[in-house]
C-alpha cells in the first residue's frame, strides 16, 4: 500500500478563505474549497450517504452506492465517473438512509460482497450481493425490536464490521434514543440456512449526550474501533469487537465545529496509520484527525480543517487503494444537498503539502 503523509502544516494552507453570502442568502462555495474531479448525477430527492465497493479483480470497475432518502427512496450505484449505472439501481425503499458494504459474507458454501443500508420507515435492514444488486434479506431484518415509539425503530446510521474470523456485524443506529449508554445495537449477520441473511442482536451500547442525535458510525476494521458521531457534541470511540466491552475509549471533535459534527471515514496509509475525516456540515469542511492517536491510541488531536465543494454534506466514504487513471492515490466521496455526490481524488484532499513516498 502507497503510505502517504499529511503533514500538520496542512492546517496553514486550508484555514484560508470563508464562506461568501449571496444576495438570495444561500452560501456559496470558499475559493480555497477542493474542487471535485467528478460530481455524479442527481438522484430523484435527497442523497444521504456513499459508500464503495472495490472490484476485487478490477478496481477500475468498482462501484459507488449512495442513499436517496424518501419515502419513495432508492439505493443509487454509480461508476467511477459518477454516471448511474441504472440497471442496478435499487428503487421504491422506505426512506434509504445509511448504507456501508462488506466483504466475503459466508452462504452456503460461497463468499458474498455485501452491501446493507437501513430502511427507515420499515425498521428494516436491506441487504444486497454486490456487484450483482440481489436481494438476500429475505424481505428485510427487523431492527430495534420490543423498543417502543416510532423515533425508537427509525433507522439511520449504519457500519460494518469484519473481525478476524470474517465474521461481519452490523451496527445500526436510530432516530433517537436513549442516554443510558444503548443507544447503539449491534448484530451478528449470518447465513439463515437457506442463502438469505440473518441478524442476532449481540450488544447494546453508546453514550449519548441528548444534544440532537446519532446518524454517522464508522469502523476501523484493522485497528477494530467503533466510531459515531454524538452530533453538536463530539464524535465517541469504542472497540468494534463485542468481547471487548462497552467502555467508552475516546471523546473528541468535540470544538470548532459550526453546528453538526456528522460524516465520518478513513484514509488509510497502512494498517495502523491514517487519517480520520469528520464533516463539519454546515461549514462544508471537512476536519482531519490522526488515526493511530497521539500521545495515546486514543489521543486524536484535529490535525487540519479543509473546506470541500459541497454543501451540508453529512455523509462521507474514503478509499485509500489506487482505483484508476483518476484515482491514483484514492478516492474521497462526499454528499452535497443539491442531489449529488462528490468524488475528489485525495491528493486534492491532501493538498500541495502531500508526501508520497
Amino acid at each position: 500500500m502507497m503510505k502517504i503523509t499529511l503533514l500538520i502544516t496542512i492546517v496553514a494552507f486550508f484555514s484560508l478563505g470563508t464562506l461568501i453570502s449571496c444576495d438570495n442568502g444561500q452560501q456559496t462555495t470558499d475559493p480555497n474549497a477542493v474542487k471535485p474531479l467528478y460530481v455524479t448525477d442527481p438522484v430523484k430527492h435527497d442523497t444521504d450517504d456513499p459508500a464503495v465497493w472495490v472490484n476485487p479483480d478490477n478496481p477500475a470497475e468498482s462501484l459507488v452506492l449512495g442513499t436517496d432518502k424518501d419515502e419513495d427512496g432508492a439505493l443509487y450505484v454509480y461508476d467511477l465517473k459518477g454516471k448511474i449505472i441504472e440497471d442496478k439501481v435499487i428503487r421504491d425503499l422506505k426512506r434509504p438512509n445509511n448504507v456501508d458494504v462488506a466483504y466475503g459474507l459466508s452462504l452456503g458454501e460461497k463468499k458474498v460482497d455485501i452491501a446493507v443500508l437501513t430502511e427507515r420507515f420499515t425498521h428494516k435492514l436491506r441487504i444486497y450481493s454486490l456487484p450483482d444488486m440481489k436481494a438476500i434479506d429475505n424481505g428485510g431484518l427487523a431492527m430495534f425490536e420490543g423498543e417502543t415509539g416510532e423515533e425508537y425503530r427509525d433507522l439511520m446510521g449504519i457500519a460494518l464490521y469484519t473481525n478476524e474470523a470474517g465474521e461481519i456485524y452490523a451496527i445500526v443506529g436510530r432516530k433517537a434514543g436513549p442516554t443510558d449508554g444503548s443507544y447503539l445495537w449491534q448484530y451478528l449477520l449470518e447465513d439463515d440456512g437457506n442463502g438469505d441473511v440473518k441478524a442476532t442482536l449481540v450488544r447494546k451500547f453508546g453514550e449519548f449526550s441528548g444534544k440532537k442525535e446519532i446518524e454517522a458510525i464508522a469502523v476501523d476494521n484493522e485497528l477494530g474501533y467503533i466510531y459515531y458521531s454524538d452530533e453538536q457534541y463530539g464524535v465517541r470511540k469504542y472497540y468494534a469487537d463485542p468481547d471487548n466491552g462497552n467502555e467508552e475509549l475516546a471523546l473528541f471533535a468535540t470544538e470548532g465545529y459550526k453546528e453538526d459534527n456528522e460524516g465520518i471515514s478513513f484514509y488509510k496509509t497502512s494498517d495502523t496509520t491514517g487519517y480520520i475525516l469528520v464533516s463539519d456540515q454546515s461549514a462544508n469542511h471537512f476536519k482531519v484527525y490522526k488515526r493511530e492517536g497521539g500521545a495515546t491510541p486514543h489521543n486524536h488531536e484535529q490535525l487540519a480543517s479543509i473546506p470541500v465543494s459541497t454543501n451540508n454534506s453529512d455523509g462521507s466514504e474514503t478509499i485509500s487503494i489506487p482505483l484508476n487513471d483518476d484515482f491514483k492515490h484514492g478516492l474521497f466521496v462526499a454528499m452535497s444537498d443539491d442531489k449529488t455526490f462528490h468524488y475528489y481524488r485525495w491528493e486534492d484532499i491532501a493538498g500541495t503539502l502531500l508526501d508520497i513516498n
